[in-house]
């Protein structure tokens, strides 16, 4: 039996108040459900309402549906998995954190070791993925749907990584699909955290439909009748529920001169200057962007620009591979504190006043750069291994070496 794979945020009459699905046919069932299950700890029917269910899943024809199930934190995913307003805020972060001050490093390193290795899956998955993006769409959440084959946005959407914000650095594969993104967009997103809106995706290719929120229902009925693994027959099924959809006055991508201009510079410190140099135009967007970046962490930002640019030269498989290491890196906190203080200041304490060490981006060394994307050992444990050879006989063989 032959379907499609649907990822959503639900927002249909019997399961009022939404939630996201991974929706597959019976015959991919065991390789999703296993990878599913080393992420999570909780797999159940979904018609069995406990708060402490973080997955709920639900059989039909050709399908197969797994909710996330944690409303109360707009999705975040954690290790024993997100229903509710958001689609999915990304990687529970806030739990790292905890689990880094209790002095369990090898359960944070290990989850992100899970989330990556789920990325990897559906980034290589041989049947057609569709995600629906109807809610907050962050960090994590854009690892679990924008390597899919279709992406469809609503006038719900909120795309945006802030992870330069919290000490830490785009991940889950974003600097692989940032650096794909026309111009320097992707330079832009990674360092600023700046939103889009379901228009501004579909502009930019992060999402490939926009399907007002209120057709969801129906096209996830069209889909689940099809059994078919051909693309274009599916992308066909999408489009007949598609609006054609303008950008806001206010997006951001109809400052894509602007950007291009300030964030195609070769440094960090070049970057800030010529933003600071436009502000002298009186053009609020310099200084909204400048707001942005005196916020981040200046190390996370110049590990951010490096990462996305190293990402244009690479697989997918390379980029989760160096975004493994940096994350490791990040929160041993050998010589930067960053990504703790980062989680203390906006997630635990909320007093938005991170004390960033190194405190300004000239105080960050080539050298402490440099450590972040070495590889990992020691304490650290193991690199990230990813079944590449099987999943993606095609590529050339020397592209299979380790980074």
């Amino acid at each position: 039996m032959r379907g499609v794979d649907v990822l959503r945020h639900l927002s249909l009459q019997r399961l009022r108040g939404g939630a996201a699905a991974v929706t597959s046919s019976s015959s991919s069932i065991p390789t999703m459900n296993s990878a599913m299950a080393r992420f999570s700890s909780t797999v159940v029917p979904a018609n069995v309402s406990s708060p402490e269910e973080e997955i709920l899943v639900e059989e039909r024809y050709c399908t197969k549906v797994a909710i996330l199930n944690r409303p109360g934190k707009l999705n975040a995913l954690n290790t024993t998995m997100g229903n509710g307003r958001g689609f999915c805020a990304g990687g529970d972060v806030a739990q790292v954190y905890h689990l880094g001050k209790a002095g369990k490093k090898d359960e944070a390193f290990e989850f992100f070791r899970q989330e990556y290795l789920l990325n990897y899956l559906l980034g290589t998955y041989k049947k057609p993925h569709v995600a629906f993006l109807n809610g907050v769409v962050m960090g994590g959440g854009t690892g679990i749907s924008v390597h899919g084959s279709f992406r469809v946005a609503t006038e719900n959407s909120k795309f945006a990584m802030p992870e330069t914000a919290i000490g830490l650095h785009p991940d889950v594969g974003a600097s692989y699909y940032l650096s794909r993104l026309p111009g320097h967009l992707g330079e832009f997103l990674g360092l600023t955290g700046t939103r889009l809106d379901g228009a501004d995706m579909v502009a930019c290719n992060l999402a490939t439909h926009f399907v007002p929120s209120h057709r969801l229902g129906m096209l996830e009925e069209r889909l689940g009748s099809l059994n078919t693994l051909d693309r274009a027959v599916i992308s066909k099924a999408i489009d007949e529920f598609c609006d054609i959809v303008h950008l806001n006055e206010n997006s951001p991508l109809h400052r894509r001169q602007e950007i291009d201009s300030c964030f195609g510079r070769s440094s960090m410190e070049e970057i800030i200057r010529t933003i600071e140099a436009g502000v002298q135009s009186g053009n609020p967007w310099f200084q909204e962007t400048l707001a942005k970046l005196k916020k981040s962490s200046p190390l996370s930002l110049k590990i951010t620009l490096r990462s996305v640019r190293e990402g244009r030269k690479q697989h997918l498989f390379q980029c989760l591979q160096r975004e493994f290491r940096l994350s490791l890196h990040a929160i041993e906190g050998k010589f930067s504190n960053d990504f703790a203080e980062g989680c203390r200041a906006v997630l635990v304490d909320k007093d938005n006043a991170p004390k960033w060490n190194p405190a300004t981006l000239e105080q960050v060394t080539t050298e402490l750069v440099d450590y972040h994307f070495s590889p990992v050992a020691g304490d650290l444990g193991e690199e990230l291994e990813l079944s590449v050879e099987a999943r993606e006989p095609n590529l050339n063989r020397s592209t299979y070496a380790r980074l």
